[in-house]
């Protein structure tokens, strides 16, 4: 899926809200979603396709809620409440969103910043003389042993 093909099925899913957008809308709601997520487009993966598209109707959600802000008056029940549907919209994705990467497995890059060193369970010797060959002169595990035939 392209960034296009994102816009495209996006306007199609928020259906009346179209009138309140503009394609510049759209275009800045798919580059937020691929910030939000890390993820650029084109894309085939089905997951990143579900949270590029719920992310980028997010940001929507949050343009439409922002031009409803600066018209809100205490008595227009209309605009306050489509301000805190907007407002409740954009809480749940967000929670959806955050409940999802914190599924995600850990990058093996970071693991290894944060779990340090791997050494190998085991000893090297030298088979004819019985010498523990593991450890350098300096007294430094080798990681690479070599394997004596």
């Amino acid at each position: 899926m392209t960034a296009h093909e994102l816009e495209m099925m996006v306007q199609v899913q928020v259906k009346g809200l179209d009138t309140y957008l503009d394609q510049e809308d759209y275009t800045q709601a798919v580059a937020n979603a691929q910030r939000d997520t890390g993820w650029t487009l084109p894309t085939s993966s089905n997951e990143k396709i579900h949270w590029l598209i719920d992310r980028t109707k997010r940001h929507l959600f949050f343009m439409l809620m922002s031009e409803s802000a600066h018209k809100f008056k205490v008595k227009q029940y209309s605009l306050h409440h489509r301000f805190e549907h907007y407002r409740d919209l954009i809480k749940m994705m967000d929670e959806k969103f955050e409940s999802y990467l914190e599924q995600l497995p850990i990058d093996p890059e970071v693991a290894i910043a944060i779990g340090g060193t791997k050494i190998d369970a085991g000893f090297q010797y030298d088979e004819d003389t019985g010498k523990d060959l593991t450890y350098s002169e300096a007294n430094q595990v080798i990681f690479t042993p070599t394997e004596n035939d």
